[in-house]
């Protein structure tokens, strides 16, 4: 009977090793990998693909698992007491010389420990991890229990659903449905395929192998940093101001206050020289424009967002204290994602 014990407890933490495996394998697979399959021929893949395609499948897919992930769960933990707390009660009480409900009570929480234990390791982050690995696999060789599971437990798993939604009105909340998340080495394996099937000329694969590497990188990457940068101080003489201007090849000058790193705005040479026309030599004060300001670790995809929502072409760069580091234009994003030179 002790062997049979064993054996029931096995399979339970097997039996919730399945379910997790079966949740992230169908959340972490490639969709492009299973239909290339499913056209091949596959069987599991044909069987596997309308789950991971259609959004209100994966929900229901993924609740027949969280509903075996449960059961596994509360089976295990009851049938384990029961079948070891009084067995193991008796050793203790014997060992330590307690009395027999002292013993049976730490009994069951030994016996407890032990079980989330064994279950959180071989129940659930084994399982976990190598569905992450190697998650075609693992969906595809977790697919005919799951469709069975699905049969079994389809009017739990609807009315669990309907639960779950009308609890998230109440609290004023949209249901969502579960969707694929692809990190981006996944997404470089796919524009590899595309590539190597035809699907792609070798400068859009260029292309779009820049715009993914794009959003790994931040706004201090691209910028211009402060030292290469053709500033003016904020007060420096009219004779200085044009014989910089004269020298530089850029169409607008930063302008900083009292030190470098103090960026208050840039100077415009048309509008230098229309004053200068107009007027004679001018303050440049009388000059200046504001200038947007963007945080060194923002997302260098997201910069040019950022300008465009501020109506502006360059941004100052700072660091956290707000200490101006370079300076980056829309012309440095483009440049990086065409893959052109750079320079100031």
């Amino acid at each position: 009977m002790f062997v049979t014990v064993w054996i029931t407890v096995a399979v339970c933490i097997l039996v919730n090793a399945l379910y997790v495996a079966a949740e992230f394998g169908a959340v972490g697979v490639r969709r492009s990998r299973i239909r290339r399959l499913s056209d091949d021929g596959h069987r599991l893949a044909s069987w596997l693909l309308p789950f991971i395609e259609n959004p209100a499948e994966l929900v229901r897919y993924l609740s027949a698992s969280q509903i075996g992930i449960t059961l596994s769960s509360l089976t295990l933990g009851a049938y384990a007491q029961a079948a070891f707390s009084l067995a193991f009660a008796g050793s203790l009480a014997a060992w330590v010389s307690i009395d027999s409900r002292t013993a049976h009570s730490i009994a069951e929480a030994i016996i407890l420990l032990g079980l989330a234990a064994a279950q959180l390791i071989l129940g659930e982050l084994v399982p976990k991890s190598l569905a992450l690995q190697h998650p075609t696999e693992v969906a595809l060789f977790t697919i005919l229990p799951m469709r069975w599971s699905l049969a079994i437990f389809r009017p739990f798993a609807a009315l669990l659903n309907r639960t779950a939604t009308l609890v998230l009105r109440l609290f004023g909340s949209k249901t969502s449905t579960h969707r694929h998340i692809h990190s981006p080495e996944e997404l470089e394996l796919l524009i590899a395929e595309s590539r190597d099937g035809g699907l792609l000329e070798p400068d859009e694969h260029r292309r779009l192998h820049r715009a993914l590497r794009l959003g790994l990188r931040s706004a201090r990457d691209l910028m211009v940093p402060r030292d290469r940068l053709t500033m003016l101080r904020i007060d420096t003489p009219w004779e200085d101001v044009m014989r910089t201007v004269t020298a530089s090849p850029f169409s607008r000058i930063p302008i900083y206050r009292d030190a470098p790193d103090r960026i208050v705005g840039t100077v415009r040479v048309r509008d230098l020289v229309a004053r200068y026309v107009a007027e004679g030599p001018v303050p440049l004060q009388r000059l200046l424009r504001p200038i947007a300001e963007i945080n060194q670790d923002l997302p260098a995809d997201r910069v040019i967002d950022v300008l465009r929502d501020r109506r502006a072409h360059q941004a100052v760069v700072v660091d956290t204290p707000g200490h101006a580091v370079g300076l980056v234009t829309i012309q440095d994003v483009l440049n990086e994602l065409l893959g052109s030179a750079r320079g100031r």
